[in-house]
């Protein structure tokens, strides 16, 4: 049982790069500051961190000690463990339903990378200058109409990861984190320097981290275990297949630590970069997804230095699209290359040309067929649902009943050593008897909204 081709990373930075990179998504940056301040500010914060300990960690672990242990593909390493541990190899359809997650997550993931990217370009040849909120809006409907324009950009954002896949996980992978994550952590870092100079950064502060525990309820809870869960980015495979490619001396346990930390400080940084210039501009901070494409670009417009920030903010979202995209088609790559016997180049342009072809179908659900629908729901609005309120919670915990109750206490002691005794406990405590009925709930109430 070896990966594939026998790939292994070179060291735990670039191990530590690639899970971050993956983790970290466009939704992670925009998102989890506007939830926060809808939720409590500081609140939502303190209920979010929890979450990510009790819930999010505990998920992680066992995904790359999966990974790890079965030293293959997702669907292989479920069937391989459960093998080792007697149990039926079926389990190997929780893996498939981790990649079916990514391949679903992929097709629109694309297209809105691809906005991310065609906004970048629209940052370095005009930096917005003179844009008001009615011409943002305006531009940004012009993109949702412009499909060869969204197609190009999308088939961009493509190539550069299809590149990047294709070239394997050292050459490749390895390659492309080592330089794109530390830019991003600087981006962010730099753009957040600017924001504590340029005004507005008390109030973002005050929005993001002043507890109201009004606004905390049984929805605010669900929120931030969702939140834990999703933004780490278990369940979708790409951390299982990242698993198979870790050598043995790295541990699990330190290396899910610094992973979840990274991935929260960014979500945290984040707000830092967005709010302040939402608050210094007198804009809306509850624009929510139109907040990027449509209330930024008048920031933009509005402050000193306006054209720089731009292009950092949006080279840095670039980053983050690119590098999660990358978790996600490696994943399915990895699988593709497995079971079908062929080279790293044949499969990454199969995957890679097969995303680009549904994703075609993801930019006309928003114009040409975007009255195309079932049950109320268009294309985009069924691959969000089926991969969001299905796959990701009942994959986890799945995973998580697989890792607790399957897999015995000695294979998965020896795999996240060297671990605490009393760490090892609370894993399997929180893994066995926390999380499963936590995300039951979460399954439970995703399906009946």
């Amino acid at each position: 049982m070896a990966a594939a081709g026998g790939a292994h990373w070179s060291s735990r930075f670039a191990f530590l790069m690639a899970s971050v990179g993956f983790a970290v998504g466009l939704g992670n940056i925009w998102r989890f500051p506007y939830v926060t301040g809808e939720n409590g500010g500081g609140a939502f914060v303190i209920i979010y961190l929890g979450c990510a300990i009790l819930i999010g960690v505990p998920v992680l672990m066992a995904e790359l000690l999966i990974g790890r242990r079965g030293q293959a593909s997702p669907p292989a390493s479920m069937a391989n463990v459960a093998i080792e541990n007697k149990r039926s190899p079926s389990w190997k359809i929780v893996g498939a339903m981790g990649l079916l997650a990514a391949y679903t997550i992929e097709i629109v993931y694309a297209g809105v990378v691809g906005w991310v990217l065609w906004y970048l370009f629209k940052a370095l040849t005009t930096g917005f200058a003179g844009v008001d909120a009615a011409a943002a809006q305006a531009t940004f409907s012009g993109v949702l109409q412009d499909n060869v324009g969204m197609l190009f950009w999308t088939l961009i954002g493509l190539a550069i990861t299809g590149l990047i896949i294709y070239s394997g996980v050292k050459q490749g992978i390895e390659r492309a984190v080592n330089i794109m994550m530390p830019l991003m952590f600087m981006l962010l870092l730099g753009l957040a320097v600017f924001n504590y100079f340029n005004g507005g950064f008390a109030e973002a502060i005050d929005w993001l981290f002043t507890p109201d525990f009004s606004k905390i309820g049984a929805a605010t809870l669900l929120a931030a275990i969702g939140q834990a869960f999703f933004s780490i980015g278990v369940g979708m495979g790409g951390m299982m297949t990242y698993g198979s490619y870790l050598p043995r001396s790295i541990s699990i346990s330190q290396s899910v630590l610094i992973i979840v930390f990274a991935d929260t400080l960014v979500a945290m940084l984040a707000g830092l970069v967005i709010f302040p210039a939402v608050f210094n501009n007198g804009l809306d901070p509850a624009a929510g997804a139109g907040l990027i494409f449509q209330t930024l670009p008048v920031a933009f417009a509005q402050m000193p230095g306006g054209y720089v920030f731009a292009v950092m903010f949006f080279l840095m979202l670039s980053v983050a699209g690119i590098t999660s995209m990358v978790g996600l088609v490696e994943a399915v790559n990895h699988w593709a290359e497995e079971r079908f016997g062929i080279p790293r180049h044949r499969s990454a342009l199969i995957v890679v040309g097969s995303i680009a072809v549904f994703s075609i179908v993801s930019l006309m659900s928003y114009n040409v067929i975007g009255d195309v629908s079932m049950g109320g729901l268009n294309f985009n609005d069924i691959m969000d649902y089926f991969s969001n309120q299905i796959l990701l919670p009942l994959g986890g915990l799945l995973i998580a009943v697989f890792a607790g109750w399957a897999v015995t206490r000695e294979v998965t002691q020896d795999e996240l050593a060297p671990i605490a005794g009393w760490a090892y406990t609370l894993w399997r405590f929180l893994i066995r008897y926390v999380v499963p009925p936590a995300l039951l709930i979460i399954f439970i109430m995703g399906v009946s909204e």
